[in-house]
């Protein structure tokens, strides 16, 4: 039996009555590692056996006021090392969370002290950065949000943390092994069960004409999620934690990559009788419901569009006279494959590669290399065209800033952490090395960046 949304929807007669959560919000400075059971499939399926902080999925809920700090001791009760990375953060280089390069993987029984400031407002996350795949796989990550000191004028702020798992419907358990060749090697691990928050079947409920601010994280290990807004009428006000100049209609779809995260103001247009929700698209065969919403009651609307979410400091435009510029090629994949790569110092043919569950190549280069891809001196600005020559879509993730799309105009898109790149389609960006330390870029679908597709840059 294939566990799909569809599937469980038929199998069960409609499931849209199930209870719902929110996430919880972090009552203590600490988040705990550890193994859990919980109920990710509907009622009447097996629970499922997962890794989690503090034994929900997702973790709570970490909100804290823009200039606040963030103290989390990360307590590691599973059997394996871990560690957390603190997902758009513009942080401390100390504090990014990345086992091998930033940090020491923090061992079974250990605790880690994470303390930082946070500079910007928006929507983040946080998640496993130790053996990503399979560890936010079973569940490791968690919402971050930092709230403006002037909020939004909305009735009610809602964290959406959209995922997908990949089940053994009989049993609930996750498929084995995380590392299949054929996953690593294609688009990735998408799961056959999608939920919001944890959940399966995930409702809302609002008024006719309440405004709602949605913040939506695609937290799912490959899933490209293709969304469009039924029975409210929107904008998008912000993209990866960072405000866009003016809120932009979101009236075409939405599309969310792994990593990536969109804030919504939406008005709420449809009346008790209407259809209202999230729907998503299924593999090109029409759009489900991933969030419904029931309506009841109504309330007066706002006549005006939302003004624009306060800018966070250090993201004026860069200046691309002087940018250094840089190209980085992707390679490797089923259906196109690489002739060669260097891996761990020595040159290897592709077959040797995956020999070694390297399937990717950036530059020329599978897994992480001692010398970084740039070396950059703080203040620099930086161009780096991206060249897909495989048959996949990868969200490209740069950890410590964010960089803007250069356009083929010569304008400059808005900033993001994460950006979706596909094949043959060139695509450029900039960014200002404001931050020192060594910063991780890397494929956010996490099979990539397991078998390869992982680099460094370095700014001094």
């Amino acid at each position: 039996m294939k566990l799909t949304r569809r599937t469980f929807c038929a199998g069960l007669g409609g499931v849209a009555g199930l209870s719902f959560i929110r996430p919880a919000t972090a009552q203590t400075p600490t988040l705990t590692a550890r193994k859990a059971t919980v109920q990710l499939a509907p009622e009447g399926y097996p629970a499922t056996d997962v890794w989690s902080y503090d034994g929900t999925i997702p973790g709570p809920m970490i909100r804290v006021p823009q200039g606040g700090r963030v103290q989390q001791t990360l307590v590691n009760e599973l059997d394996v090392p871990t560690s957390v990375h603190w997902h758009g953060i513009r942080i401390d280089n100390a504090m990014d969370g990345v086992a091998g390069l930033t940090q020491d993987p923090v061992a079974p029984g250990e605790r880690y002290d994470y303390d930082f400031v946070v500079p910007d407002a928006g929507t983040y996350w946080y998640h496993a950065h130790t053996n990503s795949m399979e560890q936010v796989g079973r569940g490791l990550s968690g919402p971050l949000i930092i709230d403006e000191s002037t909020p939004p004028d909305v009735d009610r702020d809602e964290v959406l943390m959209l995922n997908d798992w990949l089940l053994d419907p009989d049993t609930g358990a996750f498929s084995e092994p995380f590392a299949h060749p054929m996953m690593m090697s294609h688009g990735g691990r998408t799961g056959n069960l999608i939920g919001v928050n944890g959940q399966f079947a995930y409702a809302l409920t609002a008024r006719t004409g309440e405004r709602l601010r949605l913040r939506l994280i695609n937290a799912a290990n490959a899933r490209i999620f293709v969304l469009r807004l039924q029975g409210m009428a929107g904008w998008t006000v912000a993209l990866d934690g960072m405000p866009l100049d003016a809120p932009e209609p979101a009236t075409s779809e939405i599309i969310l990559a792994p990593a990536q995260r969109v804030d919504l103001i939406v008005d709420v247009t449809a009346t008790p009788d209407d259809p209202a929700g999230i729907l998503m698209s299924l593999n090109n065969d029409g759009w489900e419901a991933l969030v419904e919403m029931t309506v009841s009651g109504s309330t007066e609307r706002r006549p005006d569009a939302p003004a624009p979410l306060p800018a966070n400091p250090n993201t004026a435009r860069p200046d691309l006279n002087d940018a250094q510029q840089f190209e980085m090629v992707m390679e490797g994949g089923a259906m196109a494959g690489m002739d060669s790569a260097m891996y761990q110092g020595e040159t290897l043919d592709f077959r040797a590669l995956i020999d070694r569950g390297q399937f990717w190549a950036l530059s020329g280069q599978a897994g992480m290399s001692e010398t970084p891809f740039a070396s950059l001196n703080q203040g620099a600005v930086a161009r780096v065209t991206l060249i897909n020559r495989t048959a996949f879509a990868h969200a490209m993730h740069l950890h410590g800033m964010h960089f803007r799309e250069v356009r083929a105009d010569g304008s400059l898109g808005p900033l993001r952490d994460t950006i979706l790149s596909y094949p043959e389609q060139p695509l450029e960006i900039a960014f200002v090395a404001d931050n020192p330390g060594k910063w991780l870029f890397h494929c956010h679908m996490l099979a990539h960046a397991a078998s390869g597709m992982n680099t460094w840059i370095e700014v001094v």
